[in-house]
């Protein structure tokens, strides 16, 4: 971080200092004092996010742009999920404590004097910086008012045709109640007079979310272009200088922008379990309608118009946020539209392995070998050959998946889709309650179902994550069970944006477990006994600090015991007091979290063993990978799970070993390259804060290093078990 934002986020964020014996160290583990709060963690995860926004020099000019859209879309989902379900708990009563001391108001508090320093860092940098970074490029942003005569005829023409047609005013007076507002909508409060009676009324106009909200001028008709020249206009600025049109007969005194948040987590009963896909239905429907989290602001609204918007969407003081500038700022995700490739990151063509080779048998490529992917430096193109494959195959007789988020237009599902209607037994887990991508998953549910493949809906109380293929053949020896397992979705377009593992295997042993695991998603088999497989909420948590206690053996045996962990978040206080415990015994702990760390790092007499780095970069850092030394026999696991509470008790979760040594040590390996990254990485301090890594070692970006190792050629032919293909 910059010294100054830094400084502001750490005054905001005051974790309770770890409180040591007379010796220097803590016995009792469960110390409130050595936890960073859950809530706060996540915000310095989108602080990083917006370091890389504020730093020049670490990307090209509309990336940092796309950072700011990515720190704001973030924001809002915090709001939507994390601020909403606190706020449900003080509306109940509820003051139990979180396991680092703090209670449910005291978080509310600390969240909102953290956000309210982090928007302004937002404003700083957008305005003062990136806008006048993009105009010396020759990209503005412009003022309808500011404009000459000709091209506002233009614009109010443009609104006439393409805007006015969908806006709906609607007034607020004893005939009309006051209007409903769907989350995460940007509204126009308008004060009026009556230009018959002199009254003042009020009336609102919603900016609507299904036209652009930035409006490139170059393309409106009767405004002249210019290439060397880009420049865009808020569509809100156009309807605030046209509502005259909207009023007739009204005189409009003056217009402010506000934006709401609403509760958006979908609560489903174990009562409402029976019909899942109807209760999800409704719950999507429903979530427009949830409870105002978070009211934001222009500074310059009037206060009795505030007072309006807060008693009628009925939200306290401490939900309102003022926010200077334009308000819901994920839309300037559109300007990586522009075609200026200088501005942008260089593209990357992953590594194909199988065309490399010239291969298209995919399935004797896996008899071959077991053959692990690291994605995005390796295509994802042979996730979805292998279902594919699999789905036209004569010899195939049998697919089984888990669906998770699968995004629109999914190749992956029409794969499947097309091996249900050429016979073959197609058995699918589309999970409904992937949050915010319902909608998605419902249809191409129905669409499974419609062509005959056996869907089933997810498993009531538990989301099921895992990350699971299991494709049945008929070969000359007899039956054949190949398998993909993997740390991300089965998505194409994450899978060019996401850091993920995938693992391609005929490996029996996992074959069988695997396919124990889907007779307990499909039937009631209820398998308890997964001897490779780490099975949540079965037996995660529990091998984990199986393993961690190992490294603690082989510290007293050996003197040597090493733990390497890479992972999204950091939640779980069991697994913590494990890690603490294993610290103490002198066992070194390397940790990759991107975003919540409730683990405090560095701390003497505690922690003084563990170090937490987190990498923020050009690719979201997805994988989840676990290792342990095991006194020179390492073991390697890969997967979908996160040590998180929900993760290890609430969902379905799998991960899976890697047995081959070479594939063992390219995961370490990976794992080195990431914790030796000072260009990317932030350290985690023993407050839980974070600053840059920065050594006197030469730089090494490992997003970068993992790039150019990607599109390095194999020199060799020879195809060899074990071969990993990054």
């Amino acid at each position: 971080m910059s010294e100054t934002s830094s400084d502001n986020l750490l005054n905001t964020i005051t974790p309770k200092p770890v409180k040591l014996n007379g010796k220097g160290r803590i016995e009792d583990f469960s110390d409130p004092s050595l936890y960073i709060n859950r809530e706060l963690s996540w915000l310095l995860f989108n602080q990083r996010v917006l370091e890389e926004a504020t730093r020049p020099g670490l990307h090209p000019l509309l990336e940092r742009v796309k950072f700011i859209s990515i720190f704001s879309s973030n924001l809002d989902e915090f709001f939507m999920i994390r601020v909403a379900g606190i706020e449900k708990q003080v509306e109940a009563g509820i003051q139990k404590k979180t396991v680092d001391g703090f209670t449910p108001n005291e978080q509310l508090e600390q969240i909102r004097s953290a956000v309210l320093k982090q928007l302004e860092q937002r404003h700083t940098c957008l305005y003062d910086d990136l806008i006048p970074a993009m105009a010396a490029e020759g990209i503005t942003f412009v003022s309808f008012r500011e404009l000459p005569q000709q091209e506002r005829d233009a614009l109010t023409d443009y609104f006439f045709k393409e805007i006015y047609p969908v806006l709906t005013p609607l007034a607020f007076d004893t005939g009309h109640p006051f209007p409903f507002m769907s989350n995460l909508s940007l509204n126009l409060a308008i004060e009026l007079e009556d230009c018959e009676h002199g009254n003042i009324k009020f009336a609102r106009v919603k900016v609507p979310n299904i036209l652009p909200r930035l409006l490139k001028l170059n393309d409106i008709e009767g405004i002249e272009s210019s290439d060397s020249a880009i420049r865009f206009l808020w569509m809100e600025d156009l309807i605030q200088n046209n509502l005259e049109r909207l009023f007739p007969k009204m005189k409009i005194i003056r217009s402010h922008q506000f934006r709401i948040i609403r509760d958006a987590d979908i609560e489903i009963e174990e009562d409402e379990a029976g019909d899942l896909l109807q209760t999800i239905e409704k719950g999507v429907r429903s979530r427009r309608y949830g409870d105002v989290v978070r009211l934001d602001v222009s500074p310059k609204m009037p206060a009795f118009i505030r007072q309006l918007l807060i008693n009628n969407l009925e939200v306290d003081e401490r939900n309102v946020y003022e926010i200077d500038g334009t308000l819901g700022l994920s839309c300037l995700i559109e300007l990586l539209k522009i075609d200026l490739p200088g501005l942008k990151d260089e593209p990357f063509i992953p590594f194909n392995p199988f065309e490399e080779k010239r291969t298209t048998d995919l399935f004797n490529a896996i008899r071959d070998r077991d053959i692990l992917l690291y994605h995005p430096y390796d295509s994802f193109q042979p996730v979805v050959d292998f279902i594919d494959r699999a789905a036209s195959d004569p010899d195939v007789l049998s697919i089984k998946q888990t669906l998770y988020r699968v995004g629109g237009n999914s190749p992956i599902v029409k794969s499947l889709m097309k091996a249900a209607e050429l016979g073959k037994q197609v058995a699918v887990l589309v999970e409904l309650k992937a949050r915010f991508d319902e909608e998605n998953n419902i249809v191409w549910a129905k669409a499974l179902e419609e062509v005959g493949a056996h869907v089933i809906y997810g498993l009531p109380g538990l989301k099921t994550h895992a990350k699971l293929t299991m494709v049945v053949r008929r070969e000359p020896v007899g039956l054949k069970r190949y398998l993909h397992l993997g740390t991300g979705n089965y998505n194409p377009s994450t899978g060019k944006l996401y850091t993920d593992y995938s693992f391609f295997t005929d490996d029996e042993a996992l074959a069988g477990e695997v396919a124990e695991l889907f007779n307990a998603l499909t039937g009631y088999f209820r398998h308890t006994g997964y001897h490779h497989l780490l099975v949540s909420p079965i037996n995660t948590r529990q091998r984990i600090i199986e393993m961690i206690e190992r490294e603690i053996e082989w510290k007293t045996k050996t003197g040597s015991g090493h733990v390497m962990m890479k992972m999204n978040s950091l939640v779980d206080p069991a697994t913590i007091r494990a890690l603490y415990k294993a610290s103490c015994a002198g066992v070194t702990i390397d940790l990759v979290v991107r975003g919540i760390c409730c683990l405090k790092p560095g701390v003497q007499g505690v922690s003084e063993n563990i170090r937490v780095v987190s990498i923020i970069g050009r690719y979201l850092e997805h994988s989840r990978a676990y290792y342990f030394a095991n006194g020179g026999r390492p073991e390697v696991y890969l997967g979908s799970a996160d040590i998180m509470p929900r993760n290890l008790d609430d969902r379905v979760e799998t991960l899976f070993p890697i047995f081959d040594p070479e594939l063992v040590q390219r995961v370490k390996a990976d794992l080195d390259l990431m914790l030796s990254d000072n260009v990317k990485a932030w350290r985690i301090r023993p407050d839980g804060t974070c600053e840059p890594l920065v050594n006197e070692a030469p730089k090494v970006n490992s997003q970068d290093r993992f790039m150019k190792r990607g599109q390095q050629k194999k020199k060799s032919t020879g195809i060899k078990r074990g071969l990993t293909m990054n």
